[in-house]
């Protein structure tokens, strides 16, 4: 599996403040930036920008915003090749929010919408590219979506420069046909520009649809170290520089980060493979039902769970009755 085309980005940092509202220490994202930086890693994603009259600093931390100057603090001192990235989500970032690539220490900026804003993203990328960074397009949940509207989307983005289109199973719900399925279909509809793959645990298969998706052709890949990441999380990044022949990458650094910061954290915030992450998964549907009900005093009455989203009308019943 060497092709020295193929880049790998850690999208810890940026998925995994989903679960705590990117409240990280300044010495656990430094750590994971000197360990990913020792491993080879190519890209590393801080997190998000977003703009802070839509979301309070008071209640989520740095990584939501990525102020320039706190990631400057991060790496400074850092000997390092490896680049940044950060993520926005159309509508919560405003132009002003994003320096010239000159002024920042981002060379990436990603952006996630859904198949319905995709040419509120095309938007987005050019302001992006127009201020020097690398962009992407990473269409999210789109296992929920009608191939008629994932040609159409695909349609338009084959008219722009953007270089790098991402395939994103959001719920963790796909199998690895359907990773051929969309590669292939990304591929065709996309010549000449790059395919991403970002995939989700829910069923224990974010590591084997990641290779899959690697087989078909996908070149930009996403992992996370330990899997951090909303619900189940995401494809572990340890497993990925295991698998890659890549000679640059070495796994020791990020087992060294998970035993030091990822471990003792994993002992206070959850995420990783559970059976109601898998149900939801398993149903095609947004982890946000599991979330909350492992927040409820019931978090491991799978069958209760289960019947809640299969029928609906038994909720008050007995399981089993």
């Amino acid at each position: 599996m060497y092709r020295p085309e193929l880049k790998l980005l850690d999208c810890s940092i940026r998925d995994g403040g989903l679960i705590n509202k990117w409240q990280f220490s300044d010495e656990f994202v430094r750590a994971t930036y000197q360990a990913l930086s020792s491993a080879g890693v190519d890209y590393m994603e801080m997190g998000y920008k977003a703009s802070k009259d839509q979301f309070d600093p008071k209640v989520y931390g740095k990584w939501r915003f990525c102020d320039d100057e706190d990631i400057k603090k991060i790496v400074d001192g850092i000997d390092s090749d490896m680049k940044l990235s950060c993520m926005v989500d159309i509508g919560r970032v405003k132009e002003k929010d994003i320096l010239p690539k000159n002024e920042s220490p981002f060379s990436m900026i990603r952006v996630a919408c859904y198949i319905k804003d995709v040419s509120k993203a095309i938007g987005t990328c050019r302001m992006i590219a127009d201020k020097g960074y690398e962009t992407t397009v990473n269409i999210m949940a789109v296992s929920t979506n009608l191939e008629r509207e994932i040609d159409e989307a695909l349609n338009d983005l084959s008219k722009t420069d953007i270089p790098i289109v991402y395939v994103v199973d959001s719920y963790g719900a796909m199998y690895s046909e359907d990773i051929t399925f969309l590669v292939k279909k990304y591929k065709d509809a996309l010549p000449g520009k790059t395919i991403g793959i970002h995939t989700h645990n829910n069923r224990q298969l974010a590591f084997g649809n990641t290779i899959q998706a690697i087989i078909d052709g996908s070149n930009f890949i996403d992992g996370s170290v330990f899997g951090i990441g909303r619900g189940p999380g995401n494809c572990c990044l340890e497993l990925m520089l295991s698998f890659l022949q890549n000679p640059k990458y070495h796994i020791r650094p990020v087992l060294k980060l998970i035993q030091d910061y990822y471990l003792p954290l994993q002992q206070k915030v959850e995420w990783g493979y559970i059976i109601p992450y898998m149900i939801s998964g398993m149903l095609n549907e947004h982890p946000r039902v599991a979330i909350s009900f492992r927040d409820s005093p019931e978090r491991d009455d799978y069958v209760k769970f289960y019947d809640l989203l299969t029928t609906p009308e038994t909720e008050n019943q007995t399981a089993g009755a």
